[in-house]
């Protein structure tokens, strides 16, 4: 059995392992990049890469980060991903679910539609209304790229002066200005690590700040999921379509608030936290979905 690895470097940690624990299953990993990829229409092969017909040799395809790209690039690479599924090829995670993930302003909207509690949010390309809702927010904010991952571009706003600088650059240079609500919640978090109906592994984050990414030097610490933290972290997985998900959940004074879904997460700082094989669990449910 041949499972696709859509990957901007195969030798990155969390694809090798994915490689590994493949081989352990005895399929074949096939390894390549989106720049690989080779579309056609009115003749074939449909899609390939690296001369491989990625519709006829693949039983499933499990994609890593999608990576920087232009409009156009990232338009294309979903649209690739949506042909081969259609042509019947699975794909993990879904291309509806990454756009779903990947957009902040979306992923909020179906989580709070699902009756997943949510921090308090405002989009909008107008900095006028943006100062307007700045006090309702409690005057601290948290502003956002509403494409973004690992807290790149993200800074906390408490003055009302420095909101309107902020809000008018955004606005002078079209970018959307995406605002949240500052949720106390010390200096830690939860990242809760979805595959299936199941959370097989959680850690908090613990920073010095309230920034908790991995990536700027947040710590990870082994947590267990009480039943209805777990309940809730699946279900907002299944209310993006995520097969596999990293979810992020604040604790804050009024309970917990899901923050964002990683429709396509990394595990390396998780795996130091557990016993449990990350990338055997993901490579089990793809390849048990493959066979059926």
């Amino acid at each position: 059995m041949k499972i696709g690895l859509l990957t901007r470097n195969e030798n990155a940690w969390c694809s090798a392992q994915i490689k590994t624990a493949l081989k352990q299953r005895d399929a074949t990993p096939v390894c390549f990049r989106f720049s690989d990829l080779v579309a056609k229409i009115s003749f074939k092969p449909e899609v390939a890469a690296k001369s491989i017909n990625l519709i006829k040799e693949l039983r499933a395809l499990i994609v890593r980060p999608i990576g920087r790209g232009s409009l156009e690039e990232c338009l294309f690479r979903l649209d690739a991903l949506h042909r081969i599924e259609r042509f019947g090829v699975l794909i993990f995670n879904p291309p509806s679910a990454i756009e779903k993930a990947v957009d902040k302003y979306y992923a909020l909207t179906l989580l709070e539609e699902h009756g997943i509690p949510v921090p308090r949010t405002v989009v909008t390309e107008n900095a006028d209304e943006a100062l307007k809702v700045f006090p309702e927010l409690g005057g601290d904010v948290i502003v956002k790229p509403i494409f973004g991952s690992r807290g790149i571009g993200m800074t906390r706003v408490s003055d009302s002066e420095i909101a309107a600088r902020v809000f008018r650059t955004l606005e002078y240079y079209r970018h959307v200005i995406y605002i949240q609500e500052f949720v106390p919640h010390g200096t830690r978090d939860i990242r809760a690590f979805v595959v299936g109906d199941h959370v097989i592994a959680a850690m908090y984050r613990i920073a010095e700040n309230w920034k908790t990414n991995i990536s700027r030097g947040a710590k990870p610490v082994p947590h267990k999921l009480e039943d209805d933290m777990e309940s809730l972290v699946v279900n907002a997985a299944k209310a993006i379509e995520c097969e596999i998900a990293g979810v992020d959940v604040l604790e804050g004074p009024n309970g917990p608030l899901v923050n964002e879904i990683n429709s396509q997460p990394g595990f390396r700082g998780l795996q130091l936290t557990t016993k449990i094989d990350i990338a055997q669990k993901i490579v089990d449910h793809v390849i048990n979905k493959a066979r059926r």
